[in-house]
C-alpha cells in the first residue's frame, strides 16, 4: 500500500480536541458592560427590569434539551473507537486496491447518501433535529450500520445537525426548526468496516435569499474543487479553488476545520485544508477522503459551545457547509457519496 507524504499536521479531531483543551484552561473574557440608564421614577425603573439584549442576540441559535444516547444492536459491528475514551486518527491514506474494498466503500458512502437524503425530507419548521437524529439512528442500524459519530471522542448522537451560524459538529437536540433556518445534517456510517461520510445544507421553509446563496456557493465551491481531482494533482489545489469562490463572494471561508482521508479509519492522512495552503503531496489512485468546506457570511472567527463540541460563529452571522467523499481513480475521481 502506498503511503502520503506524512508533514505536520493536525486531523479534525485533533484540533477539535486541542481547541476543547485550551477552551477549558483559558481565561474568561470580560463581560460586555450593560448600557446605562437613567432612572427616573417608575418608567424608569421599568426600563431597568426590561433591559434586554440586542436583537441579534435574541435570534442567535439555543441549545435545546439533549435526549438519552440511542442503543445499537450487539450484533452490528463498531469502530473500535467506540470502546476507547479518546480520538483516533490515522497517519496513513486510505488505499482501496482490491475489488473487494473499493466494494464495501462504495455501499457504505452510498448508505450514507440515501440516509442524509431521507433526513433532509425531514426538514420542515417545527421538526426537532433530535427526531432528525432518531430517524437517522434508525435507516442506519437497519441497514446493519453503525452510526460513526455516536461515541466518537464521547460525541452522544448518531448525526451532527449545524442550525443557522453553527459550523460544524451541532448536537441534535429538543429545539424545533424554524421558519428561515438554514441547517446542515452531517451523516457517516460505519458499514463492513467501511466508513461513509457527506452532508448537504437544506432550508427550513422561507429562507432569505442572501441566506441561501451562501448554502449554493458553498456547494459550487465544494463541486469545483471535485472537478479538479485527479491522480497526480497536488491536493493543496482544493484549498486555492475553493478559497477563490470564497473571495469572489466575499464570504468567509473558515480554515480550521478540514477534509480528511477516510475509510476504514473515520478520519485520517491526508489533511484537506479548504483555504490556500503549500502542504505537500498529491492524489493517489484508489484513495479515498472528503471535502467539506465551510463558508460563512461575517467573520470567521468561532466559539465552542459547554458542550465541547457545537461550533458557532463569534459574531452570529450564518454558515454552510457540504461535503462528499471522493475517490481517486486511475484516470480521475468518482464521488462516491453521489447519488
Amino acid at each position: 500500500m502506498q503511503r502520503c507524504l506524512r508533514p505536520a499536521w493536525l486531523t479534525v479531531a485533533q484540533q477539535h480536541w486541542a481547541h476543547c483543551i485550551s477552551q477549558q484552561h483559558g481565561t474568561r473574557s470580560k463581560a460586555a458592560s450593560r448600557p446605562s440608564v437613567r432612572v427616573e421614577g417608575r418608567k424608569g425603573l421599568a426600563e431597568l427590569l426590561t433591559l434586554r439584549k440586542p436583537e441579534q442576540d435574541d435570534k442567535r441559535l439555543k441549545q435545546g434539551i439533549v435526549s438519552r444516547r440511542l442503543l445499537v444492536p450487539e450484533s452490528i459491528t463498531r469502530p473500535s473507537y467506540v470502546r476507547l475514551q479518546e480520538s483516533p486518527w490515522g497517519d496513513d491514506c486510505q488505499i482501496h486496491n482490491t475489488k473487494e474494498a473499493l466494494g464495501k466503500m462504495r455501499a457504505a458512502c452510498r448508505l450514507a447518501a440515501e440516509i442524509l437524503e431521507m433526513a433532509g425530507g425531514l426538514v420542515k419548521p417545527g421538526v426537532t433535529t433530535d427526531f432528525i437524529d432518531r430517524k437517522v439512528h434508525e435507516m442506519a442500524v437497519a441497514n446493519g450500520a453503525y452510526p460513526s459519530p455516536l461515541g466518537y471522542g464521547g460525541f452522544p448522537k448518531s448525526v451532527c445537525t449545524s442550525v443557522n451560524e453553527c459550523l460544524c459538529h451541532g448536537i441534535p437536540d429538543s429545539r424545533e426548526l424554524q421558519d428561515g433556518d438554514t441547517v446542515n445534517i452531517d451523516v457517516t456510517v460505519y458499514l463492513n468496516g467501511y466508513h461513509g461520510d457527506t452532508s448537504r445544507m437544506f432550508r427550513v421553509g422561507n429562507v432569505s435569499d442572501s441566506d441561501w446563496k451562501l448554502c449554493q456557493v458553498t456547494e459550487a465551491a465544494r463541486d469545483a474543487a471535485i472537478a479538479a481531482c485527479g491522480p497526480g494533482v497536488p491536493i493543496n489545489r482544493i484549498g486555492q479553488i475553493i478559497n477563490e469562490v470564497a473571495d469572489k463572494h466575499k464570504y468567509g471561508c473558515v480554515k480550521e476545520m478540514i477534509g480528511h482521508g477516510v475509510g476504514t479509519v473515520f478520519h485520517s492522512a491526508p489533511p484537506i485544508f479548504h483555504t490556500r495552503n503549500r502542504e505537500p503531496g498529491k492524489m493517489i489512485p484508489w484513495q479515498t477522503f472528503t471535502i467539506e468546506p465551510i463558508f460563512t457570511l461575517g467573520d470567521t472567527r468561532h466559539r465552542m459551545w459547554k458542550d465541547k463540541w457545537t461550533m458557532v460563529t463569534k459574531d452570529g452571522k450564518r454558515a454552510a457547509q457540504c461535503e462528499h467523499t471522493v475517490l481517486i481513480t486511475d484516470k480521475g475521481h468518482e464521488i462516491l457519496t453521489q447519488l
